[in-house]
């Protein structure tokens, strides 16, 4: 998977965001209603990113774009920031960006738009079967490394209600 260059910057926080693409197929009824349905499971979102490049920056950015990406054609590797966190994404560009406009006295802004192979969402059941862990996956994270029974100073064997240790099936004696 050809990879966007680790030494361009990531895309501004100006105008970026997401627009996902409808899963969804609606029909009208001759009633006034509508019969709505999913048509697709997968479906792209696209991205609006936008960029500040010095001078050698910008020359990479554009030969990046037409030799590599073959005119921004091929789908490439980036990471981008989503309510995910910052993971790598399989984008490639909708058309050919716009610029380069002179920003400043020696930068150069450029804006594209994006397509991601997938949306940038949560999957595996988490919304389904566990909803709390999402809503409250900060407080989780914090307690768990800063509660995790390994970091504690003073371990203690874990026990049974009659006083017998826990044992793993290599026979090592679980601590709390």
């Amino acid at each position: 998977m050809i990879q966007y260059p680790k030494e361009l910057p990531s895309p501004l926080r100006e105008g970026y965001g997401f627009t996902p693409v409808s899963p969804l197929l609606r029909t009208k009824t001759q009633t006034g209603r509508a019969i709505q349905r999913r048509k697709y499971s997968s479906v792209p979102t696209e991205a609006a990113v936008s960029w500040v490049f010095n001078s050698s920056e910008a020359q990479l950015f554009e030969s990046w774009f037409e030799e590599v990406l073959i005119s921004g054609s091929k789908w490439f590797e980036c990471e981008l920031r989503t309510p995910q966190g910052l993971m790598p994404y399989r984008a490639r560009f909708i058309d050919i960006y716009s610029g380069p406009k002179l920003f400043g006295v020696d930068h150069w802004r450029f804006t594209a738009d994006f397509e991601l192979f997938e949306r940038p969402i949560l999957l595996g059941g988490w919304a389904v079967y566990a909803p709390e862990f999402i809503a409250g996956m900060n407080i989780f994270d914090i307690a768990m490394n800063f509660d995790w029974p390994e970091f504690q100073e003073h371990q203690q064997p874990l026990l049974t209600e009659s006083g017998q240790q826990l044992l793993t099936e290599a026979g090592e004696v679980i601590l709390v």
